[in-house]
């Protein structure tokens, strides 16, 4: 074990502390910048620990050797300015592995969890290897060495561009596509080279390009243990699917390379965001900065637990002690985001994902918890939000929240921060009862529909704060909506008392798959219902990946175990005519989104009137300014666009006409001088009328419509001829 035993200065190596021609020479090396960090003679190493007496650095010649090549114990007055531990050792280089062994009080009571002898990775480490872990070592008394995960030193600059750079496309264009990278290649059926991985992704992008999204939110792609084995049930080993418990914050996710070296995994992942940007698609990463892998008492001690427990969680227990952790997240612990040097590491996380990967933007798992104080209360400024919110470097990412957590905080239209976008959860909700067919909603699907203005206007926030969405990963998919009353969720194995009971779903008749061809058909109409009001809604659209195709889970609404094919994309699937039917309407109306975009430019509407003496918006029932906002019964509602874009002739004007009940009913619509009415979308009828081109859309004569009985019908205006 090499001692390092002098004063340090203000250079990133330090004063050399062996002679020169020593097997790595180590220097007292610099506090920061956090993590490993690569120079042409070898690494720094930097660590922060308030409470810790002792630390060891482990050196692997590779990563998965089970012994250190060398271990240099860090001298806490030497070694360590203030709270952060520092060494430069020469002759280190990218590839090799690196891990921590950390002593200090063991007491748990006192929020104190040290133990030499587990070996701990590296907070800000760009990789990790799990070849070695092993998961029980981790929670059970003793040595893991033998059994432990290593970090691996990488250099991070060492990656061509080819000049790519982010899309930054405005908020009020994007169409955000949720999507699972393992589950959308891995089936065989994918016929790609590397299934499951960001590779295979690649292969799929003239895919996404079809369908016209315009940026995908990928489900956790940061380092997480795809090896923890939940339970076994009927033959399937249920594991960790979803990816929603971190273990390395700076880290891809190693089952989704190719390559087995750590090293690798950067490229792999650039490699995926550099072709989804030549494709004009944005990458969104949903990441989870409010719980870690770590989990509660018993869980497994690998990292923050070792180097400092009592800064990175919140802690309580009887008495005042501090054995236990607030669990605001339903996943064991939370992380003390707000405290400075948490707040530190998330920020720095993201600049990482921005500066080094050239992500897009960010959705934040139970976002609420980074509201937190120290104390666990609600903050009305909370410091990590706020310097997300005003950060340079993260200014131009896109930032969305899920505004709630699993301990109850709602901050639906509350959330702090003023471009932070928002998971509408009360969108989804509301749209979810209008379409299923609940009367006496129409006032709140009038407000969903046009931005949400009740959440968010009064505090001077715009449509695009509103990510707007039907279905999530989590819940029912679309078509599972309109196929199932109750969950189905016994492949769980956990007796079906796991998801949410409400799904808000109604299963046209039926409950599961049918022959009933009037059944089927009804589900094909009731989700075009969903997403073209979807389409048609100010705010920013979200749709599940695989919801174009009426991908199915068997009536499973939690399926974070699955790693299977109850999860995973069937492509055979994909190329059938009814699917092929459902991609081309969710294809072009995404299509007549971007048509639109005039009309939803991201503000709330002023009150203006065009040239045709049409108002931005008005209102109406099956007859004209009467949208029955006070009668309980009310299953139906229109409204009218008008055209107020500036330099134009304001003839595309737009009349969407709702019916949610169960019959027919005959809608009147306005006349307009000059203008004639066409048929873009009516959801009732077979394809290819259901959604027709501009070019090809029917003129529709008359004063009125007949809209058929749970359908949606879209006119937009022409010049007459």
């Amino acid at each position: 074990m090499e001692a390092c035993t002098h004063l340090s200065d203000d250079s990133l190596r330090g004063i050399p502390l062996q002679p020169e021609g020593s097997a790595f020479r180590c220097f007292t090396g610099s506090a920061h910048p956090f993590g490993s960090t690569v120079e042409a003679e070898g690494a720094n190493f930097s660590l922060y620990s308030s409470n810790a007496t002792a630390v060891q650095l482990l050196i692997f010649n590779k990563p998965d050797d089970l012994e250190p090549t060398k271990v240099f114990q860090l001298d806490d007055k030497k070694n360590r300015s203030f709270n952060i531990w520092h060494i430069f050792i020469e002759g280190i280089h990218p590839g090799m592995g690196y891990a921590y062994r950390v002593d200090g009080p063991r007491e748990p009571w006192n929020g104190h969890r040290f133990d030499p002898e587990k070996v701990l990775i590296d907070p800000y480490s760009k990789g990790n290897t799990l070849s070695l872990w092993d998961r029980g070592a981790a929670c059970q008394p003793g040595d893991n060495l033998h059994r432990s995960m290593r970090s691996v030193v990488i250099n991070t600059k060492d990656y061509d561009w080819e000049g790519d750079r982010a899309i930054n496309r405005p908020m009020s264009e994007t169409v955000i596509y949720e999507m699972h990278v393992g589950g959308f290649t891995k089936s065989p059926s994918s016929g790609v080279n590397h299934p499951g991985t960001y590779l295979g992704l690649i292969e799929k992008i003239p895919y996404l390009k079809s369908l016209g999204v315009t940026a995908v939110e990928l489900l956790p792609c940061c380092s997480f243990d795809h090896t923890d084995v939940l339970r076994e049930h009927d033959g399937r080993q249920l594991v960790n699917y979803w990816g929603y418990s971190t273990m390395g914050y700076f880290a891809p996710h190693q089952a989704y390379c190719v390559g087995a070296d750590a090293g690798t995994h950067l490229t792999e992942f650039r490699d995926m965001v550099k072709a989804l940007h030549k494709e004009g698609i944005e990458v969104i990463l949903d990441v989870v900065y409010n719980h870690t892998d770590e989990g509660n008492h018993q869980g497994p001690l690998f990292c923050f637990k070792g180097i400092d427990n009592s800064t990175y969680y919140y802690l309580t227990g009887p008495n005042g002690n501090k054995e236990f952790y607030y669990d605001y997240t339903g996943c064991g612990n939370t992380f003390n985001c707000n405290h400075p040097v948490a707040e530190k590491l998330i920020v720095d996380s993201l600049r990482f994902w921005v500066e080094e990967m050239h992500i897009d933007g960010f959705r934040f798992d139970e976002g609420s918890v980074l509201s937190r104080g120290e104390d666990g209360a609600p903050m009305e400024h909370p410091p990590v939000i706020w310097a997300i919110e005003l950060d340079d470097v993260l200014g131009k990412s896109k930032v969305i929240a899920e505004a709630w957590d699993a301990a109850g905080l709602y901050q639906i239209g509350y959330f702090p921060g003023a471009r932070w976008a928002e998971w509408n959860g009360k969108y989804r909700d509301c749209i979810r009862q209008f379409i299923k067919g609940d009367p006496g909603i129409l006032s709140e699907v009038a407000s969903r529909i046009t931005g949400s203005a009740d959440l968010y206007q009064w505090h001077r926030e715009d449509p695009v704060n509103s990510v707007n969405f039907i279905t999530a990963h989590d819940g029912f998919t679309l078509y599972d909506l309109t196929a199932y009353n109750e969950k189905h969720n016994w492949a769980n194995g956990e007796n079906n008392n796991d998801g949410i009971n409400d799904n808000l779903s109604w299963n046209c008749g039926t409950e599961g798959d049918t022959d009933d061809s009037w059944i089927n058909d009804l589900r094909k109409r009731q989700v075009k219902n969903f997403a073209t009001i979807l389409m048609l809604s100010m705010g920013v659209p979200m749709m599940v990946g695989g919801d174009e195709f009426m991908r199915s889970q068997a009536g499973n609404n939690n399926t974070y175990c699955h790693d299977n094919d109850i999860n995973w994309f069937n492509w055979d699937t994909i190329s059938t005519p009814e699917s092929q039917e459902m991609i081309r309407f969710w294809s072009m109306l995404i299509q007549k989104r971007k048509f639109f975009i005039d009309q939803f430019k991201g503000k709330y509407f002023t009150g203006k009137t065009n040239k045709y003496g049409l108002p931005e918006i008005t209102w109406h029932g099956s007859e004209l300014f009467s949208p029955g906002w006070e009668d309980d019964q009310a299953r139906c509602l229109a409204m009218t666009i008008g055209d107020t874009t500036e330099n134009s002739d304001q003839s595309n004007n737009v009349h969407c006409m709702f019916n949610m009940f169960w019959d027919a009913i005959e809608f009147k619509i306005p006349t307009l001088k000059g203008l004639s009415w066409f048929r873009a979308i009516d959801t009732s009828l077979p394809t290819p009328d259901d959604i027709t081109a501009r070019d090809q859309q029917q003129h529709v004569d008359g004063e009125s419509y007949i809209v058929t009985g749970r359908s949606v019908v879209v006119l937009v205006s022409k010049v007459t001829a």
